[in-house]
């Protein structure tokens, strides 16, 4: 299995700070944001890896991780998303890397207080199709800026709903997402949402449509360091007080 983290996008929502860098850039605790997210594969033995990445700070990410080994990496690779077209759009670039085989896909602001071992095992024993990983969030506000999960009666999810005026759970789809070779003919079927972008929610619910989605829900925190300048400070406290991706 081949990993792709995402790093592209403007980093709005954390002006000022990311007009100086990209926001993966940024530090949590004491080390960039981006490390959690090669920590968490490679934990999970994932060791080749495609960063997809754009914007003006592009150029940052060669000079922090080089080849990748320093952090763990067997094989690092480089993408540039020329423009900010969305979370799919992105994923699209590392076709010719993943080259067939199964993929995770990880937004690189995403950090988890425990590994994600046991998701990438179960992907690996799934036959086909895709899996995304749960978290329960108790906030209903919060909720509300997410993709959440909807169930049916036999607590499997029939659709993922982005930003829900009531949100039909209490399971937000974190930014990890696996993938089997079927999401390279999904990808150029999609239509821009109403903001111009590709979006991954409805790469999503293709294979929920076509019943071919699994789910795990994560125990631990799980933290959207890019979500706001609150939850990039939350994170950040959470992490400094209690690590992450830990395998306990």
């Amino acid at each position: 299995m081949r990993g792709v983290i995402l790093a592209g996008g403007t980093g709005s929502r954390l002006h000022p700070l990311t007009r100086i860098t990209n926001k993966h850039l940024l530090p949590i605790y004491d080390r960039p944001m981006i490390s959690y997210a090669i920590e968490a594969l490679v934990g999970s033995g994932v060791g080749e890896i495609m960063l997809v990445t754009g914007g003006t700070h592009a150029g940052e990410f060669l000079r922090l991780l080089g080849n990748g080994n320093e952090f763990g990496i067997d094989r690092l690779f480089y993408a540039y998303q020329e423009k900010a077209g969305g979370i799919a759009e992105a994923l699209g670039l590392a076709e010719k890397f993943v080259a067939g085989d199964r993929c995770v896909v990880m937004l690189a602001d995403n950090l988890f207080e425990r590994s994600i071992r046991p998701c990438v095992e179960a992907f690996e024993k799934q036959e086909r199709g895709a899996r995304v990983v749960l978290s329960k969030e108790s906030e209903p506000e919060h909720l509300r800026h997410l993709g959440v999960a909807q169930f049916d009666g036999n607590r499997k999810i029939e659709r993922i709903i982005e930003k829900p005026a009531i949100p039909p759970s209490d399971y937000a789809v974190t930014g990890v997402y696996f993938y089997d070779h079927t999401v390279w003919k999904v990808l150029p079927e999609l239509q821009p949402s109403g903001r111009g972008e590709l979006e991954i929610t409805d790469v999503n619910n293709w294979y929920l449509e076509h019943g071919l989605m699994e789910y795990d829900v994560l125990d631990g925190y799980w933290g959207d360091a890019g979500e706001s300048i609150q939850a990039y400070y939350a994170v950040h406290d959470f992490v400094r007080a209690h690590g992450a991706n830990r395998n306990v």
